[in-house]
């Protein structure tokens, strides 16, 4: 979200790795103890049959990070097993790295335990019989044809059968998957060369794959014993252990390996007694990790790591399961299946909760429908409010009806009523909307207003001192306003005003009966007045060649102006009193840090000394006190308030974000605004924000069935009670959190249904009640928790949490607490399966989650979050945070793991161009030096030329200057077919989310500091700033999840 500082410092491309900058003695997960390690370690003894590691957990290994290292050439001197015979050649490489195996049923009482561990030198004696194809087991009996994942474990409860809603599929839990029979993949060149796996040093774990045939491992003489265990990679034949020290590659005739989506379950003897052979059938992914002696070489196909490249992906069993609940672009559950008890909440240690976003953009056609009960009165349960919706059902044929949060019977109203048929179905269902959809906007009758439905009101705070004049900001700000006064909602009852200040303040006379708005200055600071106070807000469609009259003439009453002072603190306090009377919006347009009268700040960004300290998080809170004050009033008076902000110096963010925080706003940061470069952003930006349709003078509260309720609520809002969201003003780009709790020990329903109501008066003037209905299963397995997981509400919610403690702690203790959650919660999934699989050496994790551990480590390099002092400045940090707790889920994971997208080939292709889909790894070996880049995170374009692109590429899309320096080159649309193409690419990049608007930078390979600032310091799977890489990271998380476990 940063914009170009050419003050910047240089960034390294690999600096060494350390965890996130933080001492590696503070690190709450252990220490690491140089860079050797002992080799020698005792054997495990004979009787040891628990599925601990035999051997104690060493220290970490080394510090720095591995170099690179080529994959080692076959050797003849190893066992080259030919593929099985039967229906193996049906099965070529794994997609990306990923193979999937169903699940064997569990084996029954009779059949022979798992075979001993031996002792050290012995090999592991292979079971008296064993299948002849397929993958090894450790079971005597030949393995019985697998059962697909698909029909939900007996155990759930999915909720009681509801007669106004048709019946679930059969499948509701999820997408059934193909049966697919575990064998290897044909050997071929492609397997000749691949990579081993994930391989990290741990005592005593020695590396296991997938067997490629039905048969005992080969042992040469003397070896050391492999370790027991389910399905991971074969180790590389070598008579050693694996040492603590380095990595390596797993043998060159092994399949492609690292992560296994694998169902593949070994059960040993009897398993725990469940109602079928798919009670324990998780959906778990693994990644295999192993060392050998000497080698630095990780061994991990970085490829076959889980990455988002196709954006945010919405779950789908969760929509299936209940058809009628809302869209999930309103209301989002971090897991869709909610624990039955507290002792199972307290295992979840993920955030357990919602985001919601209320007035979201619905696609063409999917419009949330208006529903106008006009005399019978909106229908809702007299005793807890809530609204009729799709889950409530009707009894005593059609005279009650029974809510579905708390269970009470109502009296159906006679101009309500309708009769049902023999399923309990209304023969009106069809007519109405409330009952079939999950989303509904009621309009409001009378009793539901405290005052008349306010106009939209638009008031412009604007700063005219001499930096807002010099940069050019006053002349673009007032052309936009300009050109969107035909756009502005609510014609014809919108109100606008303005207030100008430097060090004295401005206000202005735009009675409709003027030819030119009359301008009276208050020069006293101390004791604001207002004068003529009927005649500063003024009707825009009567009084509008006034307005236009002051914005054209704006720029040139100022243009002299050599004021270097900010009276802002007044002017504030004298908006507010123009604007109490009715509310709206106000828009402020700063420039300098406020210098006189009330709320003046000082300089205090610039202290090196205190981070690190206690006093860290002091700089990222307001200093005075009278910022928060004046939002609490503003809330009050439903006026909501939107910060831009423009300088090339400090002017406290920290402070001024306060009065967007509180009242709903947003924070929009222009550091070192040049209209001559940043014109057309805060033009598109500008225009949305007044433009975009808003829900005025809000207040919103989130309804929950018994034994349930929320506890926090993150965001920008302020709470009026503990449950009701004050929200001045609300639109289509604004997000809330929620994170709930259970009231009970024991929840007794099995469905827990959710409600939003968001009252509101729109630009039209109706008071209008916007409602989202939910439901959701309890579960009584935690397993259950982890399949039904939403990852982007997870993420979205540990934004929230990790922003809001960093204005209490330090950067590290913040980065530490989200670590330390997701530590916790791979710790408690892979002790699920501790028992009946052999997990040494392998990571697991659910699928739904594959994704959390690399948006764990965007967020911690995140601007709000990242390093310390030197990696971001001050305004730049508090400005993205205020951004991030707003944001959407789709926006924020976006923002978190860009897009990277390669475009030469499209521009020398003939003819239109395709639709640029494939992305790419965030990592410097995805560019080419030959290609060209896009890198978008939704807030700007970063469009990066390799070194050895060809040079009619680059001539014909910024002409002859493409010898030169690239700061000074602006993309435009050229005469030529590749300039066209490239901006028509550009331009749909922007419409596929208009909420921001990207600015485009050009960045040449090897020009520094501008490539470390734009591009290299947001791949955040390389090692930058002192950051881990992706591979480090998981391997980190690995040796802390194995700690404990």
């Amino acid at each position: 979200m940063a914009t170009e500082n050419p003050n910047r410092p240089n960034y390294p491309i690999r600096p060494a790795a350390t965890p996130f900058a933080a001492p590696q003695s503070t690190t709450p997960f252990g220490s690491m103890v140089g860079s050797e390690a002992s080799g020698f370690r005792p054997p495990p003894p004979a009787s040891s049959q628990s599925m601990t590691p035999p051997f104690p957990s060493g220290p970490f290994v080394g510090s720095e990070a591995p170099p690179f290292r080529p994959p080692p050439p076959g050797r003849s001197n190893e066992l080259v097993r030919p593929p099985p015979p039967s229906s193996s050649s049906s099965y070529g490489p794994p997609t990306a790295g990923f193979q999937r195996f169903p699940t064997p049923p569990l084996p029954s009482t009779g059949q022979v335990g798992p075979p001993r561990a031996s002792l050290a030198g012995q090999p592991i004696i292979p079971p008296p019989t064993r299948p002849p194809g397929g993958p090894v087991s450790f079971l005597s009996q030949t393995q019985p044809p697998s059962i697909p994942i698909g029909s939900p474990p007996q155990s759930i409860k999915t909720g009681q059968p509801n007669p106004n809603i048709p019946p679930p599929a059969d499948q509701p839990y999820s997408v059934p998957r193909p049966n697919v029979h575990p064998s290897s993949p044909p050997m071929g060149p492609s397997y000749a060369t691949s990579r081993g796996t994930f391989q990290s040093g741990f005592p005593g774990y020695v590396n296991t794959q997938p067997n490629s045939a039905a048969q005992a491992p080969y042992m040469q003489p003397a070896s050391f014993p492999l370790q027991q265990g389910g399905y991971a990679p074969p180790a590389p034949p070598t008579p050693f252990l694996a040492q603590q020290r380095g990595y390596a590659s797993g043998p060159p005739t092994t399949a492609s390996s690292g992560l296994h989506f694998s169902n593949q379950m070994q059960h040993y003897g009897v398993g725990p007694p469940v109602a079928n052979s798919q009670g324990l059938a998780e959906d778990f992914s693994s990644l295999s990790l192993g060392s050998v002696p000497g080698s630095f070489d990780t061994g991990l196909d970085i490829a076959s790591l889980p990455r988002p490249l196709d954006g945010d992906v919405e779950p789908t069993s969760f929509a299936e399961m209940y058809p009628l609940n809302c869209n999930p672009r309103f209301l989002r559950l971090t897991t869709s299946g909610l624990p039955n008890s507290q002792s199972l909440a307290s295992k979840w240690h993920l955030p357990l909760g919602a985001v919601v976003c209320p007035l979201a953009e619905a696609p063409v056609g999917e419009e949330v429908p208006v529903v106008n009960f006009a005399t019978t009165g909106i229908i809702r349960c007299r005793r807890c409010r809530t609204y009729v919706n799709p889950y409530v059902t009707f009894t005593d044929n059609g005279r009650k009806w029974r809510c579905n949060i708390c269970s009470l019977l109502n009296d159906v109203q006679s101009d309500y009523f309708a009769h049902v048929d023999a399923s309990g179905r209304r023969v009106d269902l069809d007519q109405r909307p409330e009952l079939t959809k999950g989303s509904v906007e009621f309009i409001a009758p009378a009793e539901y207003m405290v005052r008349p439905p306010m106009p939209p009101l638009y008031f412009f705070l604007i700063d005219v001192s001499i930096s807002a004049v010099k940069s050019g900001m006053l002349e673009v700000m007032a052309q936009t306003i300009k050109s969107c006064l035909d756009n502005l909602p609510g014609y014809p009852r919108t109100q606008i005003g303005f207030i100008t200040y430097d060090s004295t303040i401005h206000f202005y006379n735009m009675k409709s009966s003027l030819m030119q708005p009359q301008m009276m200055v208050v020069s006293d600071l101390d004791d604001i007045f207002v004068p003529l106070p009927d005649d500063l807000l003024v009707n825009l469609s009567e009084s509008r060649n006034v307005v236009e009259a002051f914005l054209d003439s704006l720029p040139l009453m100022f243009q002299d102006n050599m004021n270097v002072e900010s009276a802002f603190g007044p002017a504030l306090k004298a908006a507010f009193m123009v604007m109490s009377q009715l509310g709206g919006k106000m828009l402020i347009f700063q420039n300098t840090l406020p210098s006189l009268g009330v709320g003046r700040l000082r300089l205090r960004g610039d202290d090196i000394k205190v981070y690190g300290t206690d006093k860290e998080h002091t700089l990222r809170v307001p200093e005075d006190p009278f910022y928060k004050q004046m939002a609490a009033d503003f809330t009050k008076y439903q006026i909501s308030v939107n910060v831009y902000a423009f300088s090339d110096k400090y002017t406290d963010i920290a402070s001024l974000g306060t009065l967007a925080k509180y009242t709903g706003g947003q924070v929009y940061y222009y550091p070192s605004f040049q209209s001559s470069i940043h014109k057309d952003k805060l033009r598109h930006e500008l225009a949305r924000d007044l433009t975009r349709e808003t829900a005025w003078e809000a207040v919103m509260r989130i309804r929950c069935g018994k034994g349930v309720r929320f506890t926090s609520y993150h965001g920008n809002f302020m709470l009026r009670s503990t449950d009701l969201l004050a929200l001045p003003a609300v639109d289509c780009d604004k997000a809330y959190a929620a994170q709930l709790s259970l009231e009970e020990t024991l929840l007794t329903t099995q469905t827990v249904y959710f409600q939003v109501a968001l009252l509101y008066t729109s630009s039209s003037g109706e008071r209008r009640i916007r409602v989202h209905t939910a439901a959701a299963p309890v579960v009584a397995e935690l397993g259950e928790m982890y399949r039904l997981a939403d990852t982007g509400a997870i993420v979205s919610l540990f934004s929230r949490l990790a922003i809001e403690k960093t204005l209490s702690y330090k950067l590290e203790d913040a980065r530490n607490a989200i670590q330390l959650r997701i530590v916790k919660a791979l710790r408690e999934y892979r002790n699920l399966f501790s028992v009946q699989h052999r997990l040494s050496g392998r990571m697991i994790y659910p699928e739904s989650l594959k994704f959390l551990p690399l948006y764990g480590l965007a967020l911690f390099k995140s601007t709000p979050l990242r390093g310390g002092y030197a990696d971001a400045q001050l305004d730049e940090r508090c400005a993205a945070g205020y951004t991030m707790m707003a944001l959407p889920v789709k926006k924020l994971l976006k923002l978190l793991y860009p897009n990277l997208v390669r475009v030469d080939d499209s521009l020398v292709k003939t003819g239109e161009f395709d639709n640029i889909t494939k992305r790419l790894p965030l990592t410097a070996e995805s560019l080419d030096t030959r290609g060209l880049y896009i890198f978008d995170d939704g807030f700007r374009f970063v469009v990066w030329f390799g070194r050895l692109i060809s040079p009619d590429i680059a001539r014909n899309l910024i002409g002859e200057d493409f010898g030169g320096d690239y700061s000074k080159v602006t993309l435009t649309s050229r005469d030529n077919e590749q300039s066209r193409k490239l901006m028509k690419i550009l331009n749909k990049f922007r419409e596929s989310d208009p909420s921001y608007f990207q600015l485009c930078h050009l960045v040449r390979q090897g020009e520094q500091p501008r490539e470390g600032f734009f591009l290299l310091t947001n791949l955040i799977e390389d090692q930058i700033g002192g950051a881990n890489g992706y591979a480090d990271w998981i391997s980190q998380l690995h040796r802390q999840v194995q700690q404990n476990a």
